[in-house]
């Protein structure tokens, strides 16, 4: 049961091969075992799952189950969800227990999903590596000399190890698609708006979304189709019909599958800068997608390479102003001694925030600044709507875009912790997406020369979550991939 797809865990659980309570068990105890190597996990709720698990047995033998009910998942710790530790990576708030759940939280429990946990991840998902928590880094399952990805390196190892089946992720500027890249498992970013951000803790408000990890497309269409929906709670919710991503994988395959399928491959995400290995891996997928009836096209995202500096503009700047709520007087860390009030919120921030926090707040806080909105915020909303506009240029002649999800496998942990630009880089293929509201797929796609995992990006326009499932579905039923796992987790 510990690799069985949703689908096969949902005939297991209907047809009374095993119980909630008994596969919540299983996960439990693997999380036991495995979790102190990992870190994957900052809080484990054993008693909570199983009073879910029990509530699950309870509505399956009523006849009344869902596609989720009674399957074990865990939230990045940057949801909110009551009764439960929710620290956000962040000594600011060790010890917060949030009042109430947030959206995608109340949908999933609605939707009779077990909650084991809450993932580790970079402090306040600022980072690409996992290794900014206050709750120290997580390994990476394949290597745990290796970084895992980030910010929601957590929920990735967790699913790439088995310690859960799928996980809720969120992505402001790749942290979805790159860990599922640098984990070897699959992992969705919708379009944004589609998924309610409501008690979601809040980096950059107009570049966050909601995503999903699974072992494959089909586990992730499941787990999307279920945290979907117009919430009025959230001004970026888009009020539109909700899908059922996971029936439209369903059609019958043929010979082949993806004949019509245009890809378009930009050329600049194929120019320097990825490693031999991880092209070595790409052109054999594309090859793949080739076989399975897909045509590819050169497209151009001329302002791609402008992605970055405008990214790194927008988040700090937006980050600014979110976390200036965490002030050390209604909720999380307060310093224990301070003079004043201004003493106060002075000693109470810079005990709580890590150094990446600080960092991008103050960088956020001095383009914000008064001569430098025009110079620097300003300009980078102009090169957002460039950004935009390519794409939906590319996307004219092709349905979908492909390329490598990050330039390199995953790092050594450390390697890169003294040069955040370096860190920064690692992003260049995923940021350009996000500052678009596009949505954005990794899957599996091969292995790179140390053995540590490549992932495969899919970018589709608005709306356009089922063709990339279906894309990655189908390149998936025919090859085995996303279907490898660690050896130490075994």
């Amino acid at each position: 049961m510990i690799n069985a797809s949703l689908p096969e865990l949902r005939r297991a659980l209907d047809t009374r091969q095993l119980s909630a309570v008994e596969l919540a068990s299983l996960f439990l105890d693997r999380i036991d075992a495995h979790n102190p190597g990992l870190n994957a996990f900052i809080t484990v709720d054993r008693d909570g799952a199983l009073a879910a698990a029990r509530a699950a047995d309870e509505r399956i033998a009523a006849g009344t189950a869902g596609a989720l009910t009674g399957i074990p998942l865990a939230h990045k710790d940057v949801f909110c969800t009551e009764g439960v530790l929710t620290t956000c990576g962040s000594k600011m708030l060790g010890n917060f227990v949030s009042p109430y759940d947030a959206h995608v939280v109340s949908l999933l429990k609605a939707a009779g999903a077990v909650c084991l946990g809450k993932a580790n991840m970079d402090e306040f998902a600022m980072g690409s590596s996992n290794e900014n928590s206050a709750f120290g880094a997580v390994k990476n399952p394949w290597n745990t000399a290796r970084v895992p990805g980030g910010s929601s390196g957590g929920s990735a190892a967790a699913v790439a190890a088995r310690l859960v089946p799928v996980a809720t992720g969120t992505d402001t500027g790749g942290s979805v698609r790159q860990p599922a890249a640098f984990c070897g498992i699959t992992g969705i970013k919708p379009s944004y708006g589609l998924v309610s951000r409501y008690g979601m803790i809040a980096y950059a408000s107009s570049l966050d979304q909601a995503g999903a990890f699974g072992a494959s497309a089909e586990d992730c269409a499941l787990l999307l189709s279920a945290m979907t929906g117009f919430d009025e709670r959230d001004s970026t919710s888009l009020e539109r019909p909700t899908e059922d991503y996971a029936a439209a994988l369903a059609a019958p395959a043929a010979a082949k599958p993806l004949e019509g399928l245009r890809i378009g491959l930009p050329r600049e995400f194929f120019a320097e800068g990825m490693a031999d290995d991880v092209r070595a891996a790409i052109e054999t997928a594309l090859d793949q997608y080739r076989a399975l009836g897909a045509t590819t096209v050169e497209v151009s995202l001329p302002n791609a390479k402008l992605a970055i500096p405008a990214y790194y503009v927008i988040a700090p700047a937006e980050c600014s102003s979110n976390l200036s709520r965490f002030d050390g007087v209604r909720y999380g860390h307060r310093a224990a001694d301070y003079g004043d009030l201004a003493d106060m919120y002075s000693k109470s921030r810079a005990e709580g925030f890590g150094a990446e926090v600080k960092r991008r707040i103050l960088v956020g806080t001095y383009v914000l600044s008064h001569g430098y909105y025009d110079a620097y915020y300003l300009q980078a909303q102009r090169l957002r709507r460039l950004i935009a506009q390519d794409f939906q240029a590319a996307l004219q002649h092709c349905d979908v875009i492909a390329g490598p999800t990050t330039p390199t496998t995953a790092w050594a942990l450390g390697e890169k912790s003294d040069d955040p630009v370096q860190m920064y880089l690692s992003d260049i293929y995923t940021i350009a997406v996000n500052l678009a509201g596009l949505p954005g797929l990794s899957h599996p796609a091969g292995f790179g020369a140390d053995g540590l995992p490549v992932g495969l990006q899919l970018i589709g326009d608005y709306f356009a979550e089922t063709r990339l499932l279906q894309a990655a579905h189908r390149f998936q039923q025919a090859t085995d991939w996303h279907a490898r796992r660690p050896a130490g987790t075994a």
